[in-house]
């Protein structure tokens, strides 16, 4: 059987062979990750199971990162819960504070995963590690606290649409485009629980940052998994962040897919999601009579170093907008230190930005950005529901990095290439 990136992952970690998609399997697990919002309630459900201790403590991942620093009691309460819990169990990963970034930034730079791995999250966008050629998806916290017991769970293999890049990105786009013009054509159920595959020859020239935001999104078009292969450029990327005996991971030749999409990269100018669904996506150029109140530089799909670089090139001599309120928060600790290394935090300070910690923030309407009534918010984050960054009667578009900082200095949804 010619198989795709997901059946070959899969079939590694599963006794059974694997006949096709729709095929209901159990399969072991590299590691499992939980937050803290969704690890309580694992724990919970741990202890109600009676369990005494997880399969293996150097593959569970505990990031506090989404009300983090603390913004209250409850959250300070809910990371007390997930810090005892990680201490009672001798769990080697736990991250907080100093050492702590968003989950989906840091665990990939932290050289925690890699391709053919199975990841499985209490966080839907676990899937960002598809990137790396990593199964990973996101489950419920019951799941995940039967994943942390067992070291296994079930899935039902999915079926695969391939998409063919072509061509390469034009000046000011990346990843986030990508993925926001597939969603557009998908829609934001038209890939449930279903693969996302990546690969023509358009693909040596997305970088492997491009590739995370872009798998980072898959959930947003339904997917189960959004999966790049694991080619040269991964391997190095894997062995910066330290690790070492990973290989090429490719899909079979000839295997089946019943749906193909080409995407001409050439072709694709900047785009950007409008209120309230992440499929209801325009060019950048269509929307420039839009005002701004906030602009969000950030989150686990746009806050790390090539981002923030994208960001800074924009608004290097340049002012944010009478009015307009910058937000940017670098993805991880490694992050924010480079980009102060390269004086990317100065030419932010300058523009008039605000400079959080590596944190969530506003993305999920945790904190540090919370929009009010009838306000406009432009973020790099991955979801725009309503009331999702605040208000029920505030609007959050989506967009790049390059856009965003565009947008932050005319006070408008601005397409880069325009300013």
């Amino acid at each position: 059987m010619r198989r795709t990136l997901a059946e070959k992952i899969l079939q590694q970690f599963c006794e059974e062979e694997i006949q096709g998609p729709g095929q209901i399997i159990q399969a072991g697990v590299s590691g499992v990750l939980a937050n803290d919002i969704t690890a309580p309630l694992a724990i919970k459900s741990f202890e109600a199971m009676g369990a005494e201790s997880v399969f293996d403590p150097n593959r569970i991942f505990l990031v506090c990162d989404h009300f983090t620093p603390n913004k209250d009691i409850a959250s300070a309460e809910q990371v007390k819960t997930v810090r005892q819990f990680a201490r009672k169990m001798g769990i080697t990963h736990y991250y907080e504070g100093g050492d702590c970034g968003v989950e989906h930034a840091l665990l990939p730079e932290a050289g925690l995963i890699g391709p053919g791995d199975i990841i499985v999250g209490a966080d839907s966008h676990t899937c960002t590690y598809g990137g790396i050629g990593s199964f990973a998806t996101g489950l419920g916290s019951t799941d995940i606290a039967a994943a942390m017991v067992l070291g296994r769970t079930w899935f039902k293999v999915p079926e695969t649409i391939r998409i063919d890049l072509e061509g390469s990105l034009q000046e000011h786009c990346g990843g986030k485009d990508v993925i926001l013009w597939l969603i557009s054509r998908l829609g934001v159920d038209g890939a449930l629980y279903k693969a996302l595959e990546f690969s023509g020859p358009g693909l040596d020239r997305l970088s492997v940052e491009a590739r995370l935001t872009v798998a980072n999104m898959a959930i947003e078009a339904g997917a189960k998994v959004g999966l790049f292969p694991c080619d040269q450029m991964t391997l190095n990327y894997l062995q910066a962040a330290g690790r070492t005996g990973d290989r090429e991971l490719w899909p079979d030749p000839e295997a089946a897919y019943p749906e193909r999409i080409s995407i001409d990269l050439d072709r694709l100018p900047p785009q950007v999601a409008c209120p309230h669904l992440p499929e209801n996506v325009r060019p950048a150029e269509e929307l420039r009579e839009i005002p701004l109140d906030q602009v969000v530089i950030g989150s686990c799909t746009n806050g790390r170093i090539s981002d923030l670089r994208a960001a800074a090139a924009i608004l290097k001599g340049r002012k944010a907008a009478q009015g307009l309120r910058l937000i940017v928060l670098p993805a991880t600790p490694r992050v924010y230190a480079q980009a102060l290394h390269e004086g990317l935090l100065e030419t932010f300070m300058q523009a008039g930005a605000i400079i959080g910690p590596p944190t969530c923030g506003p993305c999920l309407g945790g904190h540090m950005g919370i929009l009010a009534s009838g306000e406009r918010c432009l973020a790099t984050t991955n979801r725009n529901f309503k009331g999702r960054m605040g208000s029920l009667e505030s609007e959050v578009y989506l967009s790049g990095p390059s856009v965003a900082a565009a947008s932050a200095v005319t006070g408008r949804i601005t397409d880069p290439n325009k300013l």
